[in-house]
C-alpha cells in the first residue's frame, strides 16, 4: 500500500517547483521590461528570482524557452476571463473579437518589451516560433479556448471543417499577432479595428462553406492546412 505521507511529500515537491518556476517567470518579465529582452541574461533572472543559475536552468533550458512559460500563462489569463465574457453571447463574430480583444487586453502591460521576443517568433527554428515543438503547451491552451469559443456559438458549422476550424481561426490570430506587434496605434486602436472589419468577413466565408458549389473547395483548403502543418512543425532538416 503507498505512503500518504510519501504522496503528500510528492505533491509538497510539486507546489514548490511550480512556485519556483513562477517566481522565475516573474523576475524575468520584470527585468525584460525594465532593460529589454535582448538585454537581459539568465543570471540576472536567476538572481532576481533570488534562486541558483543551476535552478535557473532546470526549470528552463534558455532564456527562450522561458518565455514559454510566459506564453502559457499569458493562455490561462485570456482562458480566466474569457468564459464569463462571451457568456450570453451567441454570435460566433462577436464571440471571436472578445476572444482577441481580451488577448490585447492582457498583452498591453507587456507592450514594452513583448514585441522584441514576438519578432523573434518569426524565425521558424526558434522556440519561439507558435509552431515550435516548445510552443506545443501554449498552442493547444489557445486552441481549446477557441473551440469552447466557437461550441458556445448559435453558428451552423459545417461538418468538413468543424473540428479543423478552432485551429483554423487560430492561424488567423497569429497573423493578428504579427499585426499587433507593429502596430504603433494607441491602446493597439488599429489592431482593433483590424479585428472588427476581419471578424465578420471571416465567419460570413465559414457560413459559405455550408454551400454544395463550394465543399470541394473547402475540402482542398482543409487539405493544404493540415499539410503545412506538417511541414512547419517537422524538425529542419540536418544538413548534408
Amino acid at each position: 500500500m503507498s505512503c500518504p505521507y510519501g504522496r503528500l511529500e510528492a505533491m509538497n515537491r510539486q507546489a514548490r517547483g511550480q512556485l519556483t518556476k513562477s517566481s522565475i517567470i516573474d523576475a524575468a518579465l520584470e527585468l525584460f521590461e525594465a532593460g529589454g529582452y535582448e538585454a537581459t541574461t539568465m543570471r540576472a533572472i536567476a538572481e532576481k528570482a533570488e534562486v541558483s543559475l543551476g535552478s535557473a536552468y532546470y526549470y528552463f533550458d534558455s532564456k527562450e524557452h522561458l518565455i514559454q512559460g510566459f506564453y502559457v500563462r499569458a493562455g490561462d489569463e485570456q482562458n480566466a476571463v474569457v468564459p464569463g465574457r462571451v457568456a450570453g453571447v451567441s454570435d460566433l463574430a462577436a464571440r471571436l473579437i472578445i476572444f482577441i480583444d481580451a488577448w490585447v487586453e492582457i498583452m498591453a502591460k507587456y507592450r514594452a518589451f513583448a514585441a522584441a521576443f514576438f519578432r523573434s517568433a518569426a524565425n521558424p527554428q526558434s522556440p519561439l516560433s507558435p509552431f515550435s515543438p516548445e510552443s506545443a503547451p501554449a498552442r493547444a491552451v489557445g486552441i481549446d479556448l477557441l473551440r469552447r469559443v466557437i461550441d458556445g456559438s448559435d453558428a451552423e458549422l459545417p461538418e468538413a471543417i468543424r473540428d479543423e476550424l478552432p485551429e483554423l481561426i487560430w492561424l488567423y490570430h497569429m497573423g493578428v499577432v504579427l499585426f499587433w506587434v507593429y502596430d504603433g496605434s494607441e491602446d493597439s486602436q488599429a489592431t482593433r479595428l483590424l479585428v472588427r472589419r476581419t471578424v465578420p468577413l471571416l465567419t460570413a466565408a465559414i457560413s459559405l462553406a455550408q454551400l454544395p458549389a463550394l465543399r470541394s473547395m473547402i475540402t482542398d483548403l482543409m487539405a493544404l492546412v493540415g499539410d503545412l502543418k506538417l511541414l512547419l512543425t517537422a524538425p529542419a532538416a540536418s544538413a548534408s
